[in-house]
């Protein structure tokens, strides 16, 4: 009996060194879960249309991008209800820079 045990849990070992068998405790689980990839602001969160990395506003230690020159002035109404709704999506926004003191120029005009 106690060689099928060793020969079961030789077995199961193998297969999770082989990545066959996911985590097994929760710590591999919590490990697991740190390693997936961060999900970046592609979407503007007033109009949602593709982001300008060049529009920009800072709220709370965070940078917000946006998709034209109007949006920032929506989202300085309330940035906490787009920040809370895009992190609520899984959304990683950027950390304010250090030493930033204003937010980007307008958009050059075309």
């Amino acid at each position: 009996m106690k060689i099928s045990r060793w020969i079961m849990t030789a077995a199961v070992a193998g297969m999770v060194a082989a990545g066959a068998v996911g985590p097994v405790n929760a710590a591999d689980n919590a490990a697991s879960a740190t390693t997936k990839a961060v999900k970046k602001q592609t979407v503007c969160p007033v109009m949602g249309g593709p982001i300008n990395t060049e529009i920009y506003a800072d709220a709370n230690g965070k940078r917000v991008y946006f998709c034209c020159d109007g949006c920032p002035s929506a989202f300085k109404k309330n940035p906490e209800k787009y920040i809370k709704k895009m992190e609520a999506e899984g959304i990683t926004l950027d950390k304010t820079p250090a030493g930033a003191t204003t937010n980007a120029p307008a958009a050059s005009k075309r």
